[in-house]
């Protein structure tokens, strides 16, 4: 059995790349998806695509219409979408994905540190299971194997 992950979250750094190499120490037969990891690329793919727009909310407007295409049809594709909230930088993707998983009724793994029980405590109740770590959530993966 192969699994599809589909790796939530911000783009910020590279926790994915991590995940995916231990996914692959510990040789899980995990397949992974998510959002376009290069920044600049995902901010500026409406333009890529539709060319110039007029203002900076019009560009963003695009980006967005193909992203979101992009995690949908990614994310539909998915076994199970773990969704990673870090305390760096604003969440806001992280619960859309999150909440976008729970509506396609994609099994959830949530990680959250402690300090984001709170603010995560609605999409937390609803996950198949909450981990503070990736580390954690890729443990619970490999249990699915066992």
């Amino acid at each position: 059995m192969q699994l599809n992950v589909y790796l939530a979250g911000q783009i910020h750094d590279n926790w994915r790349e991590d995940f995916r190499k231990k996914a692959e120490d510990k040789n899980l037969p995990l397949t992974f998806s998510g959002p376009m990891e290069n920044h600049e690329r995902s901010d500026n793919i409406g333009e890529e695509i539709l060319g110039k727009q007029p203002n900076s909310i019009a560009k963003d407007e695009a980006a967005s219409s193909f992203n979101n295409l992009r995690t949908q049809l990614l994310m539909q594709k998915s076994d199970v979408v773990v969704a990673l909230f870090g305390e760096q930088y604003k969440q806001w993707n992280t619960a859309m994905d999150a909440s976008a998983a729970l509506t396609m009724q994609k099994p959830l793994i949530i990680i959250r540190p402690k300090e984001l029980h709170h603010p995560v405590k609605e999409l937390a109740n609803k996950a198949n299971a909450v981990v503070e770590t990736p580390g954690q959530a890729l443990q619970a993966l490999a249990y699915v194997f066992d």
